[in-house]
């Protein structure tokens, strides 16, 4: 979905769920936690409520367990756990998304070339590369020596 104030795209909501057992398979984490880490793979809007509902669910389709967490200062807190029937699910959900990145991939060749075909000025840069001296001296109409 994109945001019309400042083109961002939002990845929707079904999205974050092979995210969400990706990072429990690595680690038990509190909601909190959990949340935290989503924003670092680019989920900046999710909503707390959501979250924690869909968590939830999950424990409900047996896919994530969890426990209370009484060590530490503070309220108690849900630690969160993958299960056998989640990293399945994962598993899974990972040859899902390899497909469609092979179809994303054409996608996205097809797009370049219909580009690079009807608008003449379009160049793919690698923007890493970099520009070589005699270019530059092309470009700027100076000798370098």
């Amino acid at each position: 979905m994109v945001n019309q104030d400042n083109q961002t795209v939002n990845p929707s909501k079904n999205f974050v769920l092979p995210f969400i057992l990706l990072l429990l398979s690595r680690m038990s984490l509190h909601g909190y936690e959990l949340s935290q880490k989503l924003q670092a793979f680019g989920f900046k809007t999710i909503d707390q409520g959501n979250l924690y509902r869909l968590l939830r669910q999950l424990e409900k389709d047996e896919l994530v367990s969890s426990e209370w967490d009484t060590n530490g200062t503070g309220p108690a807190k849900r630690r969160y756990s993958i299960t056998k029937a989640g990293i399945t699910y994962l598993n899974g959900y990972a040859h899902q998304l390899e497909t469609y990145q092979s179809m994303l991939d054409q996608f996205f060749k097809m797009y370049s070339s219909f580009l690079e075909l009807y608008i003449p000025s379009f160049q793919k840069r690698d923007p890493i590369e970099k520009v070589s001296s005699k270019k530059r001296r092309k470009d700027h109409g100076t000798e370098e020596k």
